[in-house]
């Protein structure tokens, strides 16, 4: 009896807890349901948003983000084999089904899994429709749930042929363009009815995932994408095997890109504006292409047509020795904000958010580390210009560093080895000061270091990576600003497209050395320019700066070649701070420059400046309240009576005869030598 009564009781608490579970599904279902019941279907026939826009810092629209015309076209002008190709990848039963494919599902899932890769979306047509009308991409149930009712309620009010038309029409196929109409401008520069199958196979390809697989970003697994829709179009009998075969072995023949209004501007400078976005501020770039935003920047047009005026003048750049373009980069930043008043990452064809060296790259600095990893530390160490320094030849526990052309003048100046760029002093400083000094001050700066660039070659900029364009000129921005560093960035604020702020960005600002030994050291840089191996950045108004160059290593197949691996130059007026970049991009035999950081990059420092402050009244470099001016050590000492003239005595590490701070030549002579010119 009493078993009976324990059964019983659990039955009923069963049943309760049942009915408590169902009515609360029911509730929360009920309510998924009200929610997507909710969603305003007509909203799938207004236009996308409003390109995003770029403001300058003069509060004018600079560029714009994206090309999205929106141009739509009726499904009558859109040619069949498009609309087989976008059905045979995208969803194969869309004439079958109500909405929700689950047979499709399935088969994706069986497909993907055979591949060893996902090759084939779940997602219909219809609910890839159906996801325009969230403002989220978050992948939760609810959403997952909120899209499937949609599916189902879009299939219910527009035929097929209409949700085909709305999806070519309004689907992002990448490089800023939604919509089959402008991806064929595109990509293709012809109307949507001109592409033929291969290139209809192309467009198809691209909504997976049309970033990773946009042509102008990777052709080969564009190709590849390509082929898979080619090969889906002749197994579901949309193509036979003659057009198969002749549409695979067609190459990608891209349009090249023209300017349309604000469309295409600055592309450099907008591509650093997106990274600094979506990486640092946590922008999706799906938001920011869609989202109709107002960017505004620091961006100067003076300062940025200046850049890009100079970077299609080929005089002003080594000659190349091969089919290779000599690459360069260039960053300008204001140093009392931070800043980037202008970009470019690339000489050549721009590729949409391709490699951008003037952020992205990673080289070594060569003599254009001296004044950050030497002798602004040595200045805030109580070191002075006239400070006497060691030049000879000497071994530094294992490392030997040489000057270019075996030249030592026995001791000289610290204001000397500056700004004739002598090695041998600026390592031997660095040894007496001790290396953890350099490396101190150098990550005060931002500079990018790693544990094994803990040695003497940190003063000749044998990095074992390296640094770009924008890690130097927003160092050396310290100088000007009296030893104060303002973080460089490119963004001030974001809006959206009703000006609700999104983002306010407040300037970061470290002090890294003290006003008198920043001014000090920006007197000793003008020496630089003035009379040492940066005479030919000259602006006919206060300049500073440093050349950097970085031979190539003398192993392998570059064992007694003589050439340049990297060249630099790192200047400033009182009003910009410029760094210049050039070298190739991929090092072998073939690709051998002739030029040094004095040359090439210093011309270019001057060409980028001079235009850039053409208005802009002369001025001089803020100093300190009671400074007191110390005598500029201009002369050598008694005994230093030829000190060299123009020649840069760094570009990098070490060669056979030299060994690394104690490390030997095996891993020096992966870095570059010691020995080199200006």
């Amino acid at each position: 009896m009493k078993l009976k009564q324990n059964m019983r009781r659990i039955l009923v608490t069963f049943i309760i807890a049942f009915a408590l579970m169902f009515t609360v599904a029911a509730i929360f279902l009920t309510k998924l349901i009200v929610e997507a019941y909710e969603v305003d279907l007509s909203k799938l026939e207004e236009p996308l948003p409003r390109p995003t826009v770029i403001i300058d810092k003069n509060g004018e629209a600079a560029s714009e983000l994206s090309s999205a015309r929106f141009t739509s076209v009726p499904l009558s002008r859109i040619p069949d084999e498009l609309i087989h190709a976008i059905i045979a990848v995208e969803d194969q039963r869309f004439f079958d089904h109500s909405g929700v494919d689950i047979r499709g599902i399935a088969r994706s899932a069986w497909r993907n899994f055979r591949a060893g890769s996902v090759v084939q979306g779940g997602s219909t047509i219809t609910q890839q429709l159906a996801k325009n009308l969230f403002f989220t991409s978050d992948r939760t149930y609810t959403r997952k749930f909120n899209e499937i009712v949609t599916a189902y309620r879009i299939e219910r009010n527009y035929s097929k042929q209409d949700i085909l038309e709305l999806y070519l029409n309004q689907i992002y196929f990448g490089e800023g363009t939604w919509g089959i109409q402008d991806a064929a401008k595109t990509y293709f520069g012809k109307d949507v009815q001109e592409i033929s199958v291969a290139e209809a196979a192309l467009l198809a390809a691209l909504p997976k995932a049309p970033t990773h697989y946009s042509p102008f970003q990777n052709e080969q697994k564009a190709k590849e994408r390509r082929d898979l829709v080619l090969y889906l179009l002749y197994e579901q009998n949309y193509i036979d095997k003659e057009e198969y075969e002749k549409a695979v072995n067609s190459g990608i023949v891209l349009r090249d890109w023209e300017l349309e209004g604000l469309r295409g501007k600055y592309p450099s400078y907008v591509d650093y504006v997106l990274e600094e976005a979506i990486h640092k501020y946590g922008f999706s770039e799906e938001y920011i292409l869609t989202g109709g935003l107002h960017i505004f920047t620091q961006m100067d047009p003076v300062v940025q047509n200046a850049i890009e005026v100079a970077y299609v003048a080929n005089e002003l750049f080594p000659e190349s020795t091969s089919e290779e373009l000599v690459q360069s980069a260039s960053v300008v930043i204001d140093p009392y904000t931070g800043g980037v008043r202008g970009l470019i990452g690339y000489r050549g064809q721009h590729v949409y958010r391709g490699f951008n060296r003037a952020t992205q790259l990673k080289r070594q600095p060569g003599s254009a580390i001296k004044p950050l990893a030497v002798f602004a530390p040595a200045l805030e160490n109580g070191y002075r210009p006239s400070s006497m320094l060691l030049d000879e030849r000497k071994n530094f526990n294992g490392y030997s560093p040489r000057n270019y052309n075996d030249r030592y003048l026995g001791r000289v100046s610290m204001y000397d080895a500056l700004i004739h760029s002598i090695n041998v002093p600026a390592v031997a400083l660095l040894n007496d000061m001790g290396v953890g000094v350099g490396v101190d001050f150098l990550q005060r700066s931002s500079i990018p270091l790693v544990r094994d660039d803990r040695n003497l070659s940190l003063a000749l900029g044998g990095f074992t990576e390296g640094v770009s364009p924008m890690d130097m000129a927003q160092a050396f921005s310290m100088f000007p600003n009296l030893g104060s560093m303002k973080k460089a960035h490119a963004i001030t604020r974001i809006t959206s497209s009703t000006g609700e702020i999104l983002l306010e960005v407040v300037e970061e600002e470290v002090q890294v050395m003290s006003p008198e030994n920043a001014y000090t050291m920006t007197q000793m840089l003008m020496g630089v320019v003035e009379e040492g191996t940066g005479k030919n950045a000259t602006l006919g108004r206060p300049t500073a700066g440093k050349t950097g160059t970085t031979q190539l290593p003398n192993t392998g197949s570059f064992e007694g070649v003589s050439g340049v691996k990297d060249a630099w130059f790192v200047g400033y007026s009182p009003e910009l701070v410029t760094a210049v970049w050039v070298g190739y991009d991929k090092l072998d035999t073939s690709n051998l420059m002739q030029t040094a950081g004095g040359n090439h990059p210093a011309k270019i420092f001057q060409a980028i400046m001079t235009t850039s402050l053409q208005n802009t009244m002369v001025t001089n470099f803020p100093k300190p309240e009671n400074y007191r001016e110390e005598v500029k050590p201009g002369k050598p000492a008694k005994e230093d009576k030829n000190p060299p003239k123009g020649k840069e005595n760094n570009p990098g590490q070490g060669n056979t005869k030299d060994n690394n701070s104690g490390k030997g030549n095996k891993k020096e002579n992966k870095k570059g030598k010691d020995k080199g010119k200006n």
